[in-house]
């Protein structure tokens, strides 16, 4: 079983990075080479843009290459609450915001040819208990009536042409969210950005960042520094470099993921016939699909710990015994891949994009991010180029996270209240 990311594993190595020390002058380094960094070199580079782009490790090493390959519609959030919160009017335009960047993926995927299995295969939220049917039900309605016509809500009854397992009773079908290889995806997208013009540097861990006394930036890093009129911060969670401020609000949740052999055709049709992504209710829940060569992606929280190798294989059997007591059709299938990821998730679990002291920022999208991070590099690119993006995230407080200075010590406690809220809701 090999502890490394499927979609790394099985992606083309990145062969335009710059192999020249990192200097001279650019008019935005992003530090950053994850979805929402290359997203927004891409859309910079396409303007022609003298844009730098900083990487502490390999792209898409971190979230953008650790999660499950969901590129979801909605939000990861009961919609009513955020409504109740927010507003009729906000709540939409947020929903919407996750719609639109479905269609960015798919726009990036067509103009650059990424070969990335870009498919709209829907999404399946699944209530866990029969106590959750109800509620999922009135949120179906909600969301029907208020923004997005385009659901479904399926019954036990109806799941079986969907999903094969007894665990579920009902479901709300988003037709609207796509699954694709992230991996492909990423290099597509670093290579896409470099064939423009942008100079992606990896291995070069951002180390100082600091305001020049006639303007701008200098931006050190571990290859190098390079001096900047603007800088963009898509680090989401980042235990390095000079991102305190950052980690004051980001909590670093890890996320685990199991993935199987290829199934055969019995076993896809015994599991899920649908070939959707698909979520559950639970708290501490589960999210899987199916690859293009018919592997089983398996993922969740399965415990509140970081990711670390140890971490990651305990969480990888507590996800294989999840696995199987879902789908006992399947066997002892060969599990061969496992690994683990963080998440940077905000105390709301909504993301922020916005500016700080002059520096610009997005990140923060807490499990949710594949499509709105690239989504959010062109409305990235619009405004460090003095545009007005009309589709720009709102302006949402984010306080600090007290006594949270990037090392969750509390997330054990907080694992045993979702636990408990799972065993008694």
């Amino acid at each position: 079983m090999k502890q490394i990311p499927y979609w790394l594993d099985t992606a083309p190595p990145f062969r335009s990075g710059a192999p020249e020390p990192v200097e001279g002058k650019a008019d935005v380094v992003v530090i950053g080479g994850g979805f929402t960094g290359l997203s927004t070199a891409l859309h910079l580079a396409r303007r022609s843009v003298r844009v730098v782009v900083l990487e502490a490790d390999r792209i898409v090493g971190a979230a953008s290459g650790r999660n499950g390959g969901h590129v979801n519609n909605g939000l990861a959030h009961d919609y009513a609450a955020i409504r109740a919160r927010l507003g009729a009017d906000q709540a939409r335009e947020m929903y919407r915001a996750f719609d639109a960047a479905v269609d960015t993926v798919e726009r990036i995927v067509r103009e650059e040819s990424i070969a990335c299995d870009f498919r709209r295969s829907g999404k399946l939220k699944l209530a866990a208990k029969s106590a959750h049917w109800d509620s999922l039900a009135r949120h179906h309605e909600l969301i029907a009536r208020d923004v997005d016509p385009d659901t479904a809500l399926l019954t036990k009854a109806e799941l079986g042409a969907e999903i094969r397992s007894a665990e579920f009773h009902g479901g709300v079908l988003q037709r609207r969210s796509a699954s694709m290889h992230v991996g492909r995806f990423g290099v597509g997208l670093a290579d896409a950005a470099s064939a423009h013009g942008a100079r992606i540097f990896e291995n070069a861990a951002v180390t100082g960042l600091t305001s020049s006394p006639g303007g701008g930036y200098r931006v050190t890093s571990s290859r190098g520094a390079v001096d900047a009129e603007k800088v963009l911060l898509a680090t989401g969670v980042s235990a390095r470099g000079p991102f305190g401020w950052i980690r004051q609000r980001i909590i670093p949740v890890g996320s685990f993921v199991i993935v199987t052999a290829p199934l055969t055709a019995a076993q896809v049709a015994a599991t899920m016939p649908g070939r959707r992504n698909y979520t559950d209710t639970r708290h501490i829940g589960h999210y899987f699909r199916l690859t293009a060569d018919d592997r089983l992606v398996f993922g969740g929280r399965a415990r509140f710990a970081m990711s670390v190798p140890r971490s990651d294989l305990r969480s990888g059997r507590i996800l294989q015994a999840s696995l199987r007591r879902m789908f006992p059709a399947l066997g002892d299938v060969e599990i061969e891949y496992c690994w683990g990821g963080l998440v940077d998730m905000t105390a709301d679990r909504l993301p922020r994009a916005g500016t700080r002291d002059g520096v610009f920022f997005a990140m923060g999208y807490s499990g949710h991010g594949v499509q709105m991070s690239t989504h959010m590099g062109g409305i990235m690119a619009k405004l460090l180029c003095n545009e007005t993006a009309a589709d720009s995230w709102p302006d949402i407080a984010w306080p600090a996270v007290p006594l949270n200075y990037g090392r969750p010590w509390f997330l054990p406690f907080v694992g045993a209240y979702y636990r408990f809220k799972d065993w008694t809701s």
